[in-house]
C-alpha cells in the first residue's frame, strides 16, 4: 500500500537513483497518463555506471524522458562527501527540470531517521512534505512496502554496497541507533506520520 501525502501534478520530473526506494516509486508514478522525465545523477563511484543504465534502460522501455549528468569535479578539501554530493544533485535538478517540480522519493523510515539525527543535535526537524518545486509525496510509506512493490512486480533495482558503509553518518542512525529508538518508542514511525499530515499542504492519500 503505497500512500501519498501531497497531490501530484500533471508534468513533473522525478529524481531516480536506481536503489529500491526510487524505482519502486518511479513504477508507480509512471502507471498512468502523467508527463515524467527521470533525473538520474551518476556519483562516479565504482557501482554509479551500472546504477545510471539500469534507470537508462527502465526508462527507454518505458518510453520515459531520462536525463543524467556525471560528477566530474573532486570533493573540495575539508567537505564531507554526503554534503558535496547532494549540493551537486540539487545543482543538476535545478538545471535540468525546466521549472517543473521535482518528486523525491524520501519515505517514512528517511523522516524517522532525519527526525533522530536532528534530535540528537537539538533541533528535531520533519522532511517537509514540501519545499519551493520539491515534492516529497511518499513520506508517509514505510520502506518495506517499497520493497514489497519491487518483489510483486520485478521491477530491477541497483543495490548500493555503500549503503551498509556506518563511516557515513546516514548509515549510521540506520543501522545503529534507529533501532534502539524504537525500543524505546515502537510506534515512533506512527507519531511522525501524523505530524506529516498534519503539516502537509494537501492531505491526499492514495492507497493502491
Amino acid at each position: 500500500m503505497i500512500r501519498l501525502c501531497v497531490k501530484l501534478p500533471q508534468k513533473f520530473c522525478v529524481a531516480v537513483s536506481a536503489g529500491i526506494d526510487s524505482m519502486a516509486a518511479l513504477d508507480f508514478l509512471s502507471n498512468g497518463k502523467r508527463q515524467i522525465t527521470v533525473l538520474h545523477y551518476n556519483h562516479n563511484t565504482l557501482h554509479a555506471n551500472e546504477a545510471e543504465n539500469l534507470v537508462k534502460n527502465y526508462c527507454s522501455i518505458r518510453n520515459i524522458n531520462f536525463i543524467s549528468s556525471k560528477l566530474t569535479e573532486a570533493i573540495p578539501k575539508g567537505q564531507s562527501k554526503e554534503d558535496f554530493w547532494r549540493r551537486e544533485r540539487y545543482k543538476f535538478f535545478e538545471k535540468n527540470c525546466n521549472n517543473l517540480p521535482v518528486i523525491t522519493c524520501h519515505h517514512l523510515d528517511d523522516l524517522v531517521e532525519t527526525w533522530i539525527f536532528t534530535s540528537l543535535h537539538g533541533d528535531s526537524k520533519l522532511i517537509p512534505a514540501q519545499r519551493g518545486r520539491y515534492l516529497r509525496p511518499f513520506l508517509l510509506t514505510r520502506k518495506a512496502i517499497f520493497e514489497d512493490w519491487c518483489d510483486r512486480k520485478n521491477v530491477p533495482y541497483a543495490v548500493d554496497p555503500s549503503n551498509e558503509d556506518t563511516a557515513y553518518m546516514r548509515n549510521y542512525i540506520r543501522h545503529e541507533i534507529v533501532s534502539k529508538a524504537l525500543v524505546v518508542n515502537p510506534g515512533l514511525p506512527k507519531v511522525l506520520r501524523k505530524k506529516v499530515l498534519n503539516n502537509s499542504i494537501v492531505n491526499d492519500s492514495i492507497e493502491l
